[in-house]
């Protein structure tokens, strides 16, 4: 039984915890496989909004096991606010919860640097989400970090100490920052109880083994393939790689184990923080998408930045990540548009293409439009791809068209139902 994969083709808030919460039915396992608390995944049902940063979007179907994978890392403090949302939300979670004993731990000197040297950085910002995602991993690289498993030792303190001290000396070089360390220490021992209550496995052998035996897996991504720490518009990127490849990192596997590959896509396009964003919309056009989608950061609350779907960058990372079907989200949105624009390709250096250039952050590029008709409707009683205006389905198949990869479902809302599968024998 192969691994299938579900992740975002853009920069992040592609719709990824909807999507994942519908498929869990068909799967077995529901495992995260890399990023952190810097990630927020959005579910709405029964009149409710959860959003989760660590948890798999999983949890919330009944039976489903899910497991937080050894490619991400770990805030306990973060932790513990979700386990308390499960259990307010009556969210049975306690025998159906795992997490890899070679997840990285977050800890509160991991913040203070990411806050000192975002700081220190002034005009030339990344964006960073300032949870400690950078630091973590880069102790994760060097071989200084702490793992879940270490939390269990009897010379855990000793590693703690030794890590922090390490930061301490670091903070030193950056202008002083407003943190309050001990006080988040106290607060994150007090997490890492329970998060030391929790269900510790090998989470190589615990996935490997469900395949073997026939069970269903599904590798739930964060963030987006625009984020990538390799393929990503770097440096503007997260610290880990949120394409295909990561899922093997990320969770122990081989390449060989990966089956279907779900790529899913906003009908438009936004990004949160600082970097290169061709079809970028810095009008009242761009304000209008931002309003109708509520495109605001589920984990900062920052106002993301709108613009039109880009296809020359969707098609790079269908190639990227092996995309075997499309889903597209909050088509919705642009209900209200007589006109919908996609650029179809860039123009940079006195040349038309569609490869993205290697240099994306320095070059300035302007994006090639087409236009499409829009349908002025509303899709609220739109169920299946058929009711839909055939404006919007002549949207969809261009979309399909354009980036060679079917599209299969079409979420025409936030709430669960509000989901049209076009070809659910490919998802069974």
């Amino acid at each position: 039984m192969a691994v299938d994969v579900i992740l975002g083709l853009q920069w992040g808030d592609e719709g990824k915890g909807k999507i994942v919460d519908y498929l869990a039915n068909n799967y077995d396992l529901v495992a995260r496989f890399q990023g952190g608390p810097n990630a927020g995944h959005t579910l709405k049902f029964d009149g409710n909004k959860y959003v989760l940063h660590t948890v798999p979007s999983g949890i919330f179907r009944e039976g489903l096991l899910n497991l937080i994978g050894n490619g991400v890392v770990i805030d306990p403090i973060t932790l513990e606010k979700e386990i308390n949302l499960l259990r307010a939300s009556n969210v049975s979670f306690e025998d159906r919860l795992l997490v890899a004993r070679k997840a990285h731990l977050i800890l509160p000197t991991h913040r203070y640097l990411d806050a000192a040297s975002e700081a220190a950085k002034g005009k030339a910002k990344i964006g960073s989400t300032l949870k400690g995602i950078g630091p973590t991993y880069m102790d994760k690289t060097g071989r200084n970090g702490l793992r879940v498993g270490d939390c269990m030792r009897p010379d855990f303190m000793e590693r703690y100490n030794t890590l922090k001290t390490k930061h301490l000396g670091l903070l030193k070089q950056y202008p002083a920052v407003d943190f309050d360390l001990e006080s988040e220490e106290k607060k994150w021992f007090a997490s890492l109880e329970l998060l030391r209550s929790l269900q510790h496995v090998d989470g190589e052998y615990f996935v490997n083994q469900m395949i073997n035996e026939g069970k269903k897996v599904l590798a739930e991504g964060a963030q987006g393939s625009m984020l990538d720490i390799d393929f990503g518009t770097y440096p503007f990127v997260t610290s880990s790689n949120t394409v295909t490849a990561g899922v093997c990192n990320g969770l122990g596997i081989a390449p060989s184990k990966i089956g279907e590959v779900i790529g899913i896509t906003k009908a438009y396009c936004t990004r949160v923080g600082a970097g290169p964003f061709p079809t970028e919309l810095d009008d009242e056009v761009g304000e209008f998408i931002r309003q109708e989608g509520g495109e605001f950061g589920a984990t900062t609350g920052r106002p993301r930045r709108c613009g039109w779907i880009d296809i020359p960058q969707l098609q790079y990372t269908i190639m990227l990540n092996g995309v075997t079907q499309l889903v597209i989200t909050k088509i919705d949105i642009l209900n209200k548009f007589e006109e919908i624009q996609a650029c179809t390709a860039y123009q940079y250096e006195g040349q038309e293409t569609n490869v993205l250039p290697y240099d994306i952050d320095a070059v300035e590029i302007t994006p090639v439009y087409q236009s499409y008709k829009g349908w002025m409707r509303d899709l609220e009683d739109s169920t299946q791809f058929e009711n839909l205006p055939q404006t919007a389905q002549d949207y969809v198949h261009t979309l399909e068209k354009l980036l060679e990869t079917p599209i299969t479902m079409v979420s025409t809302g936030p709430e669960r139902r509000k989901l049209i599968v076009r070809e659910a024998e490919v998802l069974s």
